[in-house]
């Protein structure tokens, strides 16, 4: 395990990546146990903090350590030694500690535990996937050509052909995601045949997509929302329950309104810390 770990991860300079990943599902794990502790009414466990009756957010700490994290991995020398791996590693918990309130972020209110707030729990999962496959060693298309490339070489038929091609792989991924297919997007920035495949299939209902081609009433609409029931929506609750075994539950109302045009006695939902 040793020798796999180091000829796999420290010799190919990911230990850094390696480091930022563990941080970043172990900050996850970790604050969504403490969160889902407070809403349970844990007695004995810390609760939101509050000093002055101001709630401070665990964004605000991810944030915190993200910079210190950034700015360390700025100046470290080395990019292979422990020093550079512990920066990653506070990137890393801090990025889980933002992402893990990114719908408040998105939102500009308190949407934790809402409907909205998977949203949270969705880019975490984007992050994660994202950050393993990098991690494997899979990069995205046409990355090992672009740095291998001497300036002026790109001019080669083969050459000029794999630009063609990642430039055509890369229009696909953005029409998968302006279809509203996340997943099928960002993964065929890596693999390109599911980016060009999503890009020509029907979009999701509701998709920036969807709203500028698919007029109300028209064919590829009523197509649409046809294969959104019978494929797209029983995957998603798949996820969903998925995601609440890990996350906890998403079930309560939005608030009304902002929490800071609320009133000083107006009613907050439970939140986190």
């Amino acid at each position: 395990m040793v020798d796999w770990f180091g000829s796999t991860v420290v010799s190919t300079g990911r230990l850094p990546l390696f480091c930022f990943f563990v941080a970043f599902v172990a900050g996850f794990l970790l604050i969504r146990m403490s969160v889902r502790m407070i809403r349970a009414g844990v007695r004995w466990w810390p609760g939101n903090l509050r000093p002055g009756g101001l709630h401070i957010h665990h964004v605000v700490f991810g944030v915190g350590l993200m910079m210190v994290g950034g700015v360390a991995a700025l100046v470290i020398p080395d990019p292979r030694g422990a020093p550079i791996a512990v920066a990653a590693g506070l990137f890393g918990l801090g990025s889980a500690l933002v992402l893990d309130e990114f719908a408040l972020i998105l939102h500009l209110r308190d949407v934790y535990w809402t409907e909205q707030g998977r949203a949270s729990v969705d880019a975490v999962f984007v992050a994660v996937a994202l950050t393993g496959l990098l991690l494997t060693g899979l990069r995205p298309f046409g990355w090992s050509w672009l740095h291998s490339t001497e300036p002026g070489g790109w001019q080669t038929g083969a050459q000029a052909g794999l630009l063609a091609l990642a430039l055509v792989n890369l229009a696909g991924s953005v029409v998968s995601l302006l279809k509203g297919k996340i997943w099928t997007g960002l993964t065929g920035v890596f693999l390109p045949a599911i980016s060009m495949v999503a890009a020509v299939r029907l979009a999701v209902p509701g998709s920036p997509w969807a709203r500028w081609r698919y007029p109300v009433g028209s064919a590829k609409l009523d197509q649409a929302l046809r294969r959104d029931l019978r494929i797209r929506r029983p995957l998603i609750k798949a996820k969903i329950r998925v995601q609440e075994l890990i996350a906890g539950r998403h079930d309560l109302e939005p608030p009304a309104e902002p929490a800071e045009q609320a009133g000083p006695g107006a009613a907050r939902p439970p939140s986190e810390p």
